[in-house]
Parts: C-alpha cells; sequence; structure tokens
C-alpha cells in the first residue's frame, strides 16, 4: 500500500508558491526601476551643477547638494520667479503652444475617432473587397509607417497651403497622428455595449443621433476619456513634425528641449528643468482623470 506524506507534499506546494511569488514580484520591482528609473534622473538632474552631471552622480543630498542652477536658467527658480526673464517668457509661450495644439487635436481625434468606432462595432461596410475588420486594421496599420516618409509630402503640402506654422496646420497633423489608435480604443468600447440597449432607445422613440448621444456616450465615457489621454500624451511629446513644420509662432515645448545645446555641449540641467516642467502638466491631467482611466482599462479588461 503506498502510503503519501500529505504534510511533505504540503511543504513542497508553499515553497513553489512562495517561489513563485517572490518570482513575480521580483520582475515587478525591476520592471518598476525601469520605468521610475528615467524621471528619477531627470528631475535630479535639473537639481545638479555641471560638475554634478559630469560625475554621474545619482543621489540628493548624499552624491551632491542639490542646486537651482537648471531651473534658474529658465527663470524658474524662486530666487528669479519675480524677475522679468525672456527665456521664462519664451518658455511659456512655447507651453502655451503645446497646450493649444494637443489638447485641440486630441480632442478632435476623440470625437472623429468616436463616430468612426461606432460605425464599425455597430454597422456593416464594404469598400471594394474591405469589409470592417479590413477597415479597422487599416486605421492601425497607419500607426506603422515612420513618420519621415510624410516629411517631404507635408512639407510641400503644407507649403502650397501656407499652413506651414500655423494653429491649424499642426492640429491637423497630430489629428491625423493619433487618430488611428483613437478608432481602434474606441471601436473595442462600443463593442462592450450591447446593442439592445439601443435598440430600446429607438423603441422609445429617440433618433439614432438621440440614442447615441444620452445612451451610448455615457456608457463608454471613460474609454474616451482614456483615448484622450493617450492621445494627449502621444501629441504633447511629438518632436518630428513640431520641428518640421513650425519656426517661431508655433513651436511646441519638445523643440525648445531638444534645442538646449550651446558651445561646450549639451546643458543638460537645462534640458532636465524644462522636461520636469513639461511633465508636470500630464501627470496633473492623469492625477485628475485616474477614475475615469481606470474605469476605462476594467471596461476593456472585462471585455
Amino acid at each position: 500500500m503506498v502510503r503519501i506524506d500529505f504534510e511533505k507534499y504540503a511543504r513542497g506546494q508553499r515553497i513553489r508558491w512562495w517561489a513563485m511569488r517572490f518570482a513575480v514580484y521580483g520582475l515587478l520591482v525591476i520592471w518598476a526601476f525601469v520605468c521610475v528609473f528615467p524621471l528619477f534622473w531627470t528631475v535630479s538632474t535639473s537639481f545638479k551643477t555641471a560638475a554634478d552631471v559630469m560625475r554621474g552622480n545619482l543621489i540628493p543630498w548624499f552624491n551632491f547638494s542639490p542646486s537651482w542652477l537648471g531651473w534658474r536658467s529658465l527663470g524658474l527658480s524662486p530666487d528669479t520667479i519675480f524677475q522679468i526673464s525672456t527665456v521664462r517668457d519664451e518658455f511659456m509661450r512655447r507651453l502655451w503652444n503645446s497646450v493649444i495644439i494637443s489638447v485641440t487635436a486630441s480632442a478632435l481625434a476623440v470625437v472623429l475617432g468616436s463616430l468612426a468606432a461606432y460605425g464599425l462595432s455597430r454597422f456593416s461596410y464594404k469598400f471594394g473587397h474591405m469589409r470592417n475588420s479590413d477597415i479597422s486594421f487599416f486605421f492601425l496599420s497607419q500607426l506603422i509607417m515612420p513618420p519621415v516618409v510624410l516629411a517631404l509630402p507635408f512639407l510641400v503640402l503644407y507649403k502650397e497651403l501656407a499652413l506651414l506654422d500655423t494653429y491649424v496646420g499642426m492640429i491637423a497633423v497630430y489629428t491625423l497622428m493619433v487618430l488611428p489608435i483613437v478608432v481602434w480604443i474606441m471601436r473595442d468600447q462600443f463593442a462592450t455595449v450591447p446593442v439592445e440597449l439601443e435598440e430600446a432607445a429607438l423603441v422609445d422613440g429617440l433618433s439614432v443621433w438621440g440614442a447615441f448621444a444620452r445612451i451610448i456616450v455615457p456608457l463608454v465615457l471613460p474609454g474616451m476619456v482614456a483615448a484622450f489621454l493617450l492621445a494627449l500624451i502621444l501629441c504633447w511629446n511629438e518632436y518630428f513634425f513640431a520641428a518640421l513644420l513650425t519656426s517661431t509662432n508655433t513651436n511646441t515645448l519638445p523643440v525648445m528641449i531638444a534645442s538646449q545645446t550651446g558651445s561646450q555641449g549639451i546643458n543638460w540641467w537645462s534640458m532636465a528643468a524644462l522636461s520636469t516642467a513639461g511633465i508636470l502638466p500630464l501627470v496633473i491631467v492623469g492625477v485628475v482623470l485616474e477614475k475615469h482611466i481606470i474605469a476605462g482599462m476594467t471596461a476593456g479588461a472585462v471585455k
């Protein structure tokens, strides 16, 4: 008769369970470090002197004493914030340009993308040999194309239409840039809403647009907020088209950050201070919209 040592078996199970927990949390800690370290380096570098940057000192108050050198060069340090500063004025102008272009392009992409996604999730289309799934993949495939391929066509087109260095031109190209990902996200969001809800609304006397605005939009609002935030991040950080299609009037913050070079090399402290100041608005927006983002992610996970 075979005897089973249940105590030994249970002990082995506990060891495997703890080993798996340590492995999973160890990988999560490593991944968190990989994600957080660039932010830590950027913020800490904005408080370093040139010597600290060259030595590679990392830990404040241990390897180096924090300094306002980077922020002072931008006129944003406590001792210069109330003084006249042309650099600070230029920074605020670039920041305002980024806000106008990014927010407008993201909102426009969410509106147009939501309408396109709703149509793809509720109606059947035929365009040549393409069906709904092919059209959806066509939208997503636009993200595969390298932006440099579109550089010359956009430059020539914008020159002919007098759209170079204008808000309209930048908003249009940014909207086109983020529209595919918005369509893809919102199509999945609309697919989670039962068609019976719209049919009941139509029976109650609502039009198609009425059912969409009063029934469907409130249900997918968290997904729309998440799509808006993702589009906002992509637009806010975009550099290529901003450097290509603008010169003086509509330059955005990434162009100013990339221009922090001097005769002696890159001014890392100024670049880090600008990057930190550019990250803060997105952090604030993310914190404010956190509830909607989590709800949108949860809806996608449930689907």
